[in-house]
């Protein structure tokens, strides 16, 4: 098995610093560019299935990805939506602009594990325990041992459904927030998995936005 765990493109409220969680934008036109770049970039990638959260973003992208190729199915999976900020669902978190309270906010970026969710939120551990029950249940399914996957989801999803892989576990952001369509991928071996690239992208370098971590050229 190999999955190709994907981040959405970019969306106007990723532009405008607001806070998606489980609302948010659909791609803008940026968004629509990386997304077509990276399927270009994957266009001979053997397809068989696509996982996807059911918002949006995530949805059109893997839409994108999935336009040149044929008949690949997709399965909306509940347990792939974003994290959910709650009452912060859309308020700007621009230092210039910013609209909840800033040392709280701080500690999701710089203290994940210790980050207090607000009314409605969830936190790190949720995630990885929500998306963790999706990971363990693929992986050891007999029908799909010898798939490619594409799975396409969100920045804090894909590093809470990989955070078992990351070298150090107690750095949930594994170095930093993964750009707008960065891939990591996973080989799965008798219910093993290895990951084999971490955040590779598709497109030209200087089309990531400033604030993320560096990614990697994908292979």
């Amino acid at each position: 098995m190999r999955l190709y765990v994907i981040r959405h493109g970019e969306t106007g409220w990723n532009a405008l610093r607001k806070l998606q969680g489980q609302q948010g934008a659909d791609l803008n036109e940026k968004g629509i560019k990386l997304a077509e770049m990276t399927a270009e970039g994957l266009k001979d990638v053997p397809f068989d299935l696509c996982y996807s959260s059911p918002l949006i973003r995530a949805r059109h992208t893997a839409d994108i990805l999935l336009s040149r190729h044929t008949g690949v199915p997709v399965i909306e999976e509940e347990r792939l939506k974003e994290v959910s900020f709650g009452v912060w669902e859309g308020k700007c978190v621009a230092r210039d602009r910013m609209e909840v309270p800033a040392e709280q906010f701080d500690k999701f970026r710089t203290d994940t594990f210790r980050y207090v969710p607000p009314q409605g939120g969830e936190s790190a551990k949720d995630v990885i325990r929500r998306s963790g029950t999706f990971f363990d249940e693929l992986i050891i399914d007999p029908r799909l041992q010898d798939k490619t996957i594409l799975i396409a989801a969100h920045a804090f999803l894909l590093r809470a459904f990989l955070h078992r892989l990351y070298k150090d576990p107690t750095d949930f952001w594994n170095g930093g927030i993964p750009v707008n369509c960065a891939v990591s991928i996973v080989d799965v071996n008798n219910g093993v998995p290895v990951l084999v690239q971490d955040d590779g992208i598709y497109y030209p370098i200087e089309y990531c936005s400033s604030g993320y971590k560096r990614p990697t050229i994908g292979r």
